[in-house]
């Protein structure tokens, strides 16, 4: 087990929100008596017919299950999302950010659709290529600062974009840039519109009891 070595002082784990049950939550809420022990959900849509159209096997609900669950066992979590799913337009995919900022969640992980070759996306993106709304460099740097300025300040960005070798892609790289390289541009891009995230985000109203 990883625990057990003497230079490990924690894990981060990445898995599915259905694939959590109680039972191993618990164990996980003993470990983080010790250790640091952090879950990362793949939630990456809010909308079902998005999570049904890539054959992800669960639905929003799920995730928003897991996750308040994890938060209520004392364990910080985090969710990966994906932008330019088929089916979904950009005004969708923005308007999902209020849903995310209402869970209890420490981070979030930001991801461009990526179509790699030898895949069921291939062959759907090929077949359907007008369902796909995918982003140039440009669109993609005023969007996720769209999407970060509607975004709960108390949740930290650990992730901007996603990068994966062009030569395993279908769909165009941004001339190649590593994302070092792309995380440059969003802060640039961000100092010239003098914005920040959470600077349009609106904290619910308390109601008094």
């Amino acid at each position: 087990m990883a625990l057990q070595h003497d230079k490990v002082i924690g894990l981060v784990i990445g898995t599915r929100p259905d694939c959590l049950p109680d039972e191993l939550l618990q164990y996980l809420s003993s470990l983080a008596k010790q250790y640091y022990i952090m879950i990362e959900f793949g939630v990456e849509s809010i909308y079902d017919h998005s999570l049904a159209r890539v054959n992800r096997g669960h639905d929003f609900a799920q995730s928003q299950d897991a996750i308040k669950r994890t938060a209520a066992a004392g364990l910080p979590c985090g969710a990966h999302l994906i932008f330019g799913l088929p089916g979904e337009s950009r005004h969708q995919m923005l308007d999902s950010v209020d849903e995310i900022s209402k869970l209890p969640l420490k981070t979030v992980k930001f991801h461009q659709l990526q179509i790699f070759r030898n895949t069921p996306m291939e062959i759907l993106f090929k077949q359907n290529p007008e369902e796909f709304e995918l982003f140039s460099l440009d669109e993609y740097i005023d969007f996720i600062i769209d999407f970060a300025e509607r975004l709960n300040p108390d949740i930290v960005i650990e992730r901007f974009a996603g990068e994966a070798p062009p030569k395993q892609l279908v769909s165009i790289p941004w001339g190649k840039l590593r994302y070092d390289a792309v995380l440059q541009l969003i802060e640039k891009r961000m100092q010239q519109r003098n914005t920040w995230q959470g600077k349009n985000y609106k904290r619910p109203v308390e109601k008094k009891p």
